[in-house]
């Protein structure tokens, strides 16, 4: 404790030594001097602005499996998280630290401007027990380093096999083998296999996918039986299955290829007329109408106008991915003939893959106008 309390009287002492020291030279320097300080200071102040480091973490790796039990080699596929937030764009340089002290070589993405995500992966191959854990250490844009994500791995070392051991047989297959269609979750590729024993006994076995364990199992098998493994695809692409059989007897079935093309099913869309309403204008004997015209989605809609079946106007409507609806309207049209009597006002609509109409009547104006009056004087008959 008296140390500590030493300790600080003596920086307070220094403190305060170097306080007068500073004023003592800075009431005898020259205005060259005082000048040159000065700028200094702004120079600095001005870098200070300009000049922010990118703020940057990582997320702690995470391994699939994380425990891990059964038939050797295996693999284990470590995934992480870079978040880099920045005012410009930037490269960021990083590796994985590998439980057992070595080092990745050095990887580099560049970003942009920006809050930027980057997924990180490694994948390692165990054929004998272990205990590790993996990181991933940042070096540019500034150092940073993730949390240890942690593992195991327990190989099973089967028995020698022996003549009298059941013989176990494999065969795969995809089912459906080719997809094409939206990749929404669901399983779109499923495989079946087959596995068939000299005599009743346990199985275990495990399905590999393009190189990944993606399930594992273990069934009593009297003569044949089937067992099943399922996936979602997300993108396009192909590849192939394996059913390994990891005991009593140790040996794999045949490939199961199959293909993906991922191709979004746009919705029919479908357009349609409704709400016409129709208006004679008595005095000039000339009919108009409004409608609406709509739409489910993404569309340019062709309609049309017609009285008592000939179309006397025509126009156009463009809708958006979500669809919608647009009022649209028939100018005054005058009436003749037969058509002053009333009829039938039609609104028609096309679209990418429908049409539709809807109609009114409309009343006549057959009644003849009354005359103008005029200021012509009546004439005077002389008696």
């Amino acid at each position: 404790m008296k140390s500590t309390v030493l300790a600080r009287r003596v920086a307070a002492l220094g403190a305060t030594t170097a306080v007068l020291a500073a004023m003592v030279s800075g009431l005898m320097a020259t205005p060259a001097s005082a000048a040159s300080t000065a700028s200094a200071g702004k120079a600095t102040t001005a870098a200070g602005k300009v000049t922010s480091k990118p703020k940057v973490s990582v997320t702690t790796p995470k391994a699939s499996p994380r425990s891990y039990e059964g038939a050797c080699p295996v693999q284990i596929d470590v995934t992480s998280r870079i978040k880099v937030s920045s005012s410009k764009a930037t490269k960021v340089s990083y590796r994985w630290l590998h439980g057992d002290g070595s080092k990745s070589g050095v990887k580099t993405v560049k970003v942009g401007k920006g809050t930027k995500y980057i997924n990180v992966k490694t994948s390692i191959d165990f054929d004998e027990d272990v205990k590790g854990w993996e990181a991933v250490q940042v070096l540019s844009p500034r150092k940073v380093t993730s949390r240890k994500g942690y593992f195991d791995v327990n190989c099973h070392k089967g028995p020698v096999r022996t003549d009298k051991d059941p013989q176990v047989w494999a065969r795969a297959w995809a089912s459906p083998d080719r997809y094409v269609g939206p990749c929404t979750p669901g399983d779109k590729i499923d495989f079946v296999g087959l596995i068939k024993v000299s005599d009743p006994t346990w199985v275990r076995y495990r399905w590999v996918l393009n190189g990944h364990v993606v399930d594992y199992g273990k069934v009593k098998v009297w003569d044949a039986r089937k067992v099943y493994f399922g996936f979602t695809p997300r993108y396009s692409h192909r590849g192939a299955a394996v059913l390994e059989i990891l005991g009593p007897d140790r040996t794999s079935s045949n490939r199961a290829y199959y293909k993906v093309w991922c191709k979004d099913e746009a919705p029919a869309v479908k357009v349609s007329a409704s709400n016409v309403s129709a208006v004679t204008n008595q005095t000039d004997c000339k009919v108009s109408a409004s409608g609406t015209v709509s739409s489910n989605g993404r569309a340019r809609v062709e309609y049309s106008w017609s009285v008592n079946g000939s179309t006397v106007h025509r126009g156009t409507a463009y809708f958006g991915y979500h669809g919608g609806s647009e009022r649209v309207s028939l100018p005054e049209h005058a009436l003749t003939g037969a058509a002053r009597d009333g009829g039938v006002v039609t609104l028609s609509v096309s679209g990418p893959n429908n049409g539709d109409s809807s109609s009114d009547r409309y009343v006549g104006c057959s009644a003849a106008p009354a005359p103008t009056p005029t200021n012509t004087p009546i004439p005077q008959i002389e008696r």
